[in-house]
């Protein structure tokens, strides 16, 4: 199937590993053009390299989606680079784990920067552009504890919900102007971050509690994200889309 989407212009955060590297070769496969920005510059060059395979023009773009000014900045020199962002894929790492009652005060301000400000600030950045071409496509990527909550994930829980929020009101406000804005919901998915708070054992009792009897693989999310920044994708907007092999179905 072709996607319709081969010169566009793609932006994704949290870029260089994890679902956002994966969400960035499923969209330089299918032709896009695309500027990756992530914290860590080692990983960053590496990403970069990997995704020249594909034969796209490749950036990017050392940047924390933390920092108040970075959203700017980024989309700034994307367009720069390639030229306005037309797709736009944010993404960020987790907040810190723990319960409600272990949480500081310092903790929320990081959740809340990383994983609700950051995509607001993305957001606001891009949109004139893809509201004056009447084009654009936008994927936020959260968790599946927007569906349901997870325990000992309070931050996630709070701040991947506010961001699901915040996709069906501009969803409602942006559509009739070309903009379409989704929300992928991934469960667990095979990235660093569940293996830092999961033992061998328990990534084993996790995937056997799937009903399709495995962890997901970051490149399943990857393709999810690049149809919905599609063509094919005309009439998807203000949905958030669980990537989870069936696990919120699940009733323990």
């Amino acid at each position: 199937m072709d996607l319709g989407i081969t010169g566009k212009v793609a932006l994704i955060t949290g870029g260089s590993a994890g679902i956002g590297l994966a969400a960035a070769k499923s969209l330089a496969r299918e032709g896009c053009h695309v500027c990756v920005s992530a914290r860590n510059p080692e990983r960053l060059a590496e990403a970069i390299v990997e995704l020249q395979e594909y034969g796209t023009t490749v950036h990017g773009i050392l940047a924390d989606v933390e920092d108040p000014g970075s959203a700017a900045r980024v989309v700034a020199e994307t367009r720069e680079v390639l030229g306005p962002a037309d797709i736009l894929v944010a993404n960020a790492g987790g907040p810190p784990v723990g319960r409600f009652t272990d949480m500081s005060l310092d903790d929320w301000d990081v959740a809340i920067q990383r994983n609700l400000l950051g995509t607001v600030r993305l957001i606001r950045a891009v949109l004139p552009d893809m509201v004056g071409r009447e084009w654009g496509r936008i994927v936020t990527v959260t968790s599946s504890s927007v569906r349901e909550a997870i325990d000992g994930l309070a931050l996630s829980n709070a701040t991947r919900s506010a961001v699901a929020g915040v996709v069906r009101s501009l969803a409602r406000e942006v559509g009739s102007k070309g903009v379409l804005i989704n929300n992928v919901l991934p469960g667990p998915i095979d990235t660093d971050r569940l293996r830092s708070f999961s033992t061998p054992e328990g990534l084993k009792e996790r995937a056997a509690r799937v009903p399709v009897g495995r962890i997901g693989r970051p490149q399943e999310v990857g393709d999810v994200i690049a149809f919905l920044a599609s063509e094919r994708a005309s009439f998807v907007t203000g949905a958030s889309l669980l990537v989870d092999g069936g696990s919120a179905h699940v009733i323990a």
